[in-house]
């Protein structure tokens, strides 16, 4: 079954200490979305930031109505970002990015267009402008995901993402989930296509990510996967009747 035009497009932001990124992405993210024929909104999700981003978010969602946001109380996490932003997406849907322009708005339309056919489309960083030890980690941790999550994604760890939002919001959230959403929305019975996206370095912040530490909680995060996909129930009913 091919998936029809979304009729509205939510693009979700997770955001801890980007003040000096908000403006340029709002900036890209219009330039991307203004050919689009569908509605779109804007979702950020301050994470508990102590610069000026939610200042800079606010002032945004002033001047544009196609801007929302939602702020925690203190720093939660990405996968808490995530979360509360799809639970607040009204769109059918999801599109997901990081807030600090190494991902690029400029390859979201052509990924709607993949989305067409399909229920969820992956951004994979064929060229990653990081640096090399974290190239190197980050390829190593990718084979190790897919191996004991019996996958074949080329680029887990990419925030770029389009999903069908009712599949999206049928998944258990949990810390560390963002990381294995392909996996989790293939136990929804998602069809999954890769398209190969821009990456660009970071030029202003800091990475609020560490080698080592991402690896050990992605540890016992994999773990727990392996054992839902192990215990994922599945049946399709042949009649019913349940007036």
């Amino acid at each position: 079954m091919t998936n029809s035009p979304a009729n509205m497009i939510s693009l979700v932001v997770p955001v801890y200490n980007e003040e000096e990124n908000i403006q340029e992405l709002y900036n890209e993210v219009t330039k991307a979305m203004s050919n689009q024929t569908c509605v779109w909104e804007l979702v950020f999700v301050d994470d508990g930031s102590s610069d000026r981003s939610l200042d800079i978010i606010r002032s945004l969602s002033d001047k544009d109505e196609c801007v929302r946001y939602v702020s925690f109380a203190r720093n939660c996490g990405q996968s808490a970002a995530f979360a509360a932003g799809f639970r607040c997406a009204r769109g059918d849907a999801v599109v997901t990015l990081d807030a600090d322009l190494q991902n690029d708005p400029a390859d979201i339309p052509a990924m709607l267009r993949v989305f067409e056919g399909v229920d969820m489309v992956i951004g994979w960083r064929a060229k990653r402008q990081d640096s090399f030890v974290k190239r190197h980690a980050s390829r190593v941790a990718n084979w190790i995901r897919n191996v004991i999550s019996q996958e074949t994604v080329r680029d887990t760890g990419c925030s770029l993402k389009v999903m069908r939002a009712d599949m999206l919001r049928n998944i258990p959230m949990f810390t560390g989930m963002h990381r294995f959403l392909p996996t989790l929305m293939k136990l929804e019975g998602a069809r999954v296509a890769e398209v190969r996206v821009n990456h660009r370095p970071r030029t202003r912040g800091v990475s609020k990510y560490g080698i080592w530490d991402r690896a050990l909680a992605s540890a016992y995060d994999l773990l727990a996967v392996r054992w839902m996909k192990k215990r994922h129930i599945c049946y399709h009913i042949a009649t019913a009747n349940i007036r």
